[in-house]
């Protein structure tokens, strides 16, 4: 597993990684989730498994090697896996989502008061 996530350059704890030298937990996440692309990949596989393809088109301008790199790292770490229905958000990935979601809420009323 350590050499997959050196080959992916996935952020691990107490590693050092965007915003943070030390690799605290919740910078560890924000770098996974912060990469393009990672948090409409878990979105859009929060309502329902999708094959790659499915999985493309949500996306709208996604690249499939970018796809295909982000699935790698997202189920490298255990929020998605590969199912015979396509991609699946993992049990971890689904807690994840639940904490995100009213983060989105938020998000939105908070655009709302930008100049």
């Amino acid at each position: 597993m350590t050499q997959k996530r050196n080959y992916l350059k996935i952020p691990g704890l107490g590693t050092p990684v965007r915003g943070s030298k030390t690799g605290q937990p919740i910078m560890v996440l924000f770098d996974l989730i912060g990469r393009r692309w990672s948090m409409g990949i878990l979105w859009n596989l929060s309502d329902r498994n999708c094959t790659f393809r499915e999985l493309q088109a949500r996306c709208d301008s996604i690249s499939p090697t970018v796809l295909n790199t982000r699935l790698k790292e997202l189920r490298t770490v255990g929020l998605v896996t590969k199912t015979e229905n396509g991609y699946a958000l993992t049990q971890a990935g689904h807690e994840l989502y639940c904490h995100l979601e009213p983060l989105g809420a938020w998000a939105k009323n908070w655009t709302k008061k930008l100049p």
